[in-house]
C-alpha cells in the first residue's frame, strides 16, 4: 500500500470518527428528575439535603421566631466532605442559601467575595480614577450573627456482588456572639447497587 492511499485512509477514518461525534443525539432532561446513574453521590442528593435543611430550619420555633420581624445576618462556613467521594460541597451551601435568602427571612454575608470586595474598596480609595464623592467608604460592611456549617459523611460496604452506601449530612446554626448552636438537622440518604457480571 503506498504513502499516499495510507494517507487517504487515515483522513476518511477521521472525517467518520468526526461525523460520528458531531452527530450525536443531545437533548435537555428534567433537572429536578430522579438521577439513579450510579451510587455515588449526586444532583437528586443535593437537592433532597438542601430542601430538608431549609425546611426544618424555617419551621423550628426558636429560628420562626428570631425571623419573625427582622432579618438576622448569616455567614455560611465550608461543609466538611468526610466521604472518600470528591464532592463539590460548595454547590450544596451555594443551593441551601439560595433557598434561605429567597424565603425572605436572611441576609447573607459572602465571604468568598471578600477579597474581591476589598480589591475594588482599594481601587476606589487609592487608584485616583474615582470620584472620591462617589467612592464607597470603608468600614461599613455589617456583621454576621450567626454562622452555619455542616459535615458530611458516609459508610460504604460491599459484599456478593452487592455494594450500600449510606450518607449523613449534619447542619448547624450557631450564635456567633454567644457560640450557643440554635439549631441543628440532619438528612440520611441510603443508596443500593448490583454490581455487573462483566463488571461494567
Amino acid at each position: 500500500m503506498n504513502a499516499k492511499l495510507i494517507m487517504a485512509v487515515v483522513a476518511t477514518s477521521v472525517l467518520a470518527t468526526g461525523c460520528a461525534t458531531t452527530g450525536s443525539a443531545v437533548s435537555y432532561g428534567d433537572a429536578q428528575a430522579v438521577e439513579t446513574l450510579t451510587k455515588d453521590f449526586g444532583s437528586t442528593d443535593l437537592q433532597m439535603i438542601a430542601a430538608k435543611m431549609v425546611d426544618d430550619m424555617l419551621t423550628f420555633p426558636p429560628v420562626v421566631q428570631m425571623t419573625q420581624t427582622r432579618r438576622p445576618v448569616i455567614v455560611l462556613d465550608r461543609i466538611h466532605n468526610k466521604t472518600q467521594e470528591h464532592i463539590d460541597t460548595e454547590s450544596i451551601t451555594d443551593t441551601i442559601q439560595n433557598k434561605l435568602i429567597n424565603s425572605g427571612k436572611f441576609r447573607f454575608v459572602d465571604m468568598k467575595s471578600v477579597n474581591a470586595m476589598a480589591q475594588q474598596l482599594a481601587y476606589q480609595k487609592q487608584s485616583g480614577m474615582v470620584n472620591q464623592a462617589t467612592a464607597v467608604r470603608t468600614g461599613g460592611h455589617i456583621g454576621a450573627e450567626y454562622m452555619l456549617n455542616g459535615n458530611l459523611s458516609s459508610i460504604v460496604k460491599n459484599a456478593g456482588g452487592k455494594s450500600d452506601v449510606y450518607y449523613k449530612f449534619t447542619f448547624k446554626l450557631q450564635n456567633l456572639q454567644t457560640g450557643i448552636v440554635e439549631w441543628t438537622g440532619e438528612k440520611e440518604i441510603r443508596k443500593a447497587a448490583k454490581r455487573s457480571t462483566f463488571g461494567l
